[in-house]
């Protein structure tokens, strides 16, 4: 759980309070102002009324440069961020024909793969021309090729499980596939910050939802328990199943799920374990294999293993893995299998080369360097933030990293200052996160050096300082130059 210093959710939640009724002042002369011109509606409600856009029109748009930045190169270490501006206050953004090479600590590149790779990029290309960009069918009709069998199989003995499926998004792979796994009368019990792939499968699926507290094990226990006590609304009537759902890591807090404590307790009360590795396959574990490998836990123990080829292997889509029926049966009842076009060939094959490279297939030791790479940068990242006195949420292994902004000014103050210095950061708010909780969130990657860290490190120290984002007592400088020495001997 994230505690808030009294001051800071103070300002916060007057900087907000400010923002709204300016908002709503301006919003109530601008009816003024409109009920005297012609309605052009023709008897129509309005497609957006004023309070359901207002955020967006009021807050959003204000700072709308801080999101959605065009690229025009391959999201690597480096890229080139195409410059924009704005004639009418942010409304609108008009590309220009201007670039800057900025340093990219915002993708999810975190092996490097999504740049040209000597393995991948020519085996993708050779795909290219044997098959073609898209199979323009759904896999029962035409959409699988010999590529989409291999592939599956690859993941399968990558995870560590008897079989998987495929999908072309890896947001659907969540959304569609909970409400095949389960319906009315069963049980999905979430943390209580999964994903919103995940809030709106189960909402989908029919079942009764219940949420425990983010990553707290005894808290799952708990509700687990009453849920167990009490059975299916007004009847009482014992659950028909029950899903525990987790992520691997937290896309929004970089924290490593709690597994082996998870699974424990969906053991004793013989509940499924649903397990979303969007950012952790391939992204942590000694060989890439995510956190069952990293904590230790059994792969047989989860029931139902989900990823996403999107962060690591530099492709897209995303994976279910289990049991031979598992497969099976959502092969023949899953919408995203039956009715959405196929992944594409030369995603899939990207996805295959970047295994063969993770395992070693390849016949060079590039995986495990980039493995060994990806974590010694995300743990030296994350310590230097720390040092620094910036509020750092997540684990060691992780690399994911958020720094915690807060006050909604420092938002686009902080995205913006780290631009104009070539360092290119996302930043995130409401509703991604919760109102008083926005952030900057880092991604690292095997792709950066040393000398880009240090580059960025020495930029976001400037613009916390500018900002005032550094809300804990930096160490003294000497400290950290004397622990660089011995780091460096």
């Amino acid at each position: 759980m994230i505690t808030i210093p009294y001051l800071t959710a103070l300002t916060t939640l007057f900087s907000y309070g400010l923002l709204f009724a300016f908002g709503q002042f301006r919003d109530f002369f601008r009816k003024i102002f409109d009920w005297w011109k012609a309605s052009n509606l023709q008897g129509y409600a309005p497609i957006c009324l004023g309070l359901e856009d207002f955020y967006i029109r009021r807050l959003y748009l204000r700072i709308q440069d801080c999101f959605g930045r065009p690229i025009s190169s391959a999201p690597d270490a480096w890229f080139d961020v195409v410059e924009r501006f704005s004639n009418d206050n942010n409304k609108t953004l008009k590309r220009t024909t201007k670039i800057s090479k900025c340093l990219n600590l915002g993708s999810y590149n975190y092996l490097g793969f999504a740049a040209s790779d000597e393995f991948c990029t020519p085996r993708v290309i050779e795909s290219l021309k044997r098959f073609s960009p898209g199979t323009c069918s759904t896999r029962v009709d035409g959409g699988t090729t010999t590529l989409h069998k291999e592939v599956e199989e690859c993941v399968a003995n990558f995870v560590g499980k008897p079989a998987a499926i495929v999908f072309g998004m890896g947001y659907v792979t969540n959304s569609a596939i909970l409400p095949v796994l389960i319906g009315k009368g069963g049980l999905i019990i979430s943390d209580s910050l999964n994903h919103n792939s995940i809030v709106n499968g189960a909402r989908g699926s029919g079942a009764t939802v219940r949420v425990f507290q983010h990553n707290i094990p005894s808290h799952l226990e708990k509700v687990l328990r009453e849920q167990i006590a009490e059975g299916q609304p007004r009847t009482h009537r014992p659950w028909k199943k029950i899903i525990v759902v987790v992520e691997g890591i937290y896309s929004m807090e970089g924290e490593l799920c709690k597994l082996p404590e998870i699974v424990a307790i969906c053991k004793k009360y013989k509940a499924y374990v649903y397990l979303d590795e969007a950012h952790s396959i391939g992204a942590v574990g000694k060989t890439g294999r995510g956190v069952c490998e990293l904590l230790g836990v059994d792969t047989a123990d989860v029931d139902i293993m989900m990823g996403t080829f999107t962060k690591s292997f530099g492709s897209c889509g995303g994976y279910i893995a289990g049991s031979k029926e598992l497969i099976q049966y959502l092969k023949y009842t899953c919408p995203a299998h039956l009715y959405a076009t196929s992944i594409s060939p030369p995603a899939a094959q990207q996805i295959i080369s970047s295994i063969k490279v993770i395992l070693g297939e390849d016949g060079s030791s590039r995986g495990a360097q980039k493995l060994a790479r990806i974590r010694e940068n995300s743990n030296f990242f994350r310590s230097e933030l720390q040092k620094m006195g910036f509020e750092v949420l997540g684990d060691n292994d992780s690399p994911v990293m958020p720094i915690m902004l807060y006050n909604p000014a420092k938002i686009p103050a902080f995205s913006r200052e780290c631009l104009k210095q070539n360092v290119a950061v996302v930043t995130v708010a409401f509703p991604a996160t919760p109102l008083l909780l926005a952030r900057a969130r880092i991604c690292i990657s095997a792709s950066h050096t040393r000398e880009d860290l240090i580059k960025g490190l020495e930029v976001i120290s400037r613009v916390g300082d500018l900002v005032a984002i550094k809300y804990f007592p930096a160490e003294p400088r000497k400290q950290q130059l004397e622990e660089g020495r011995v780091k460096l001997e």
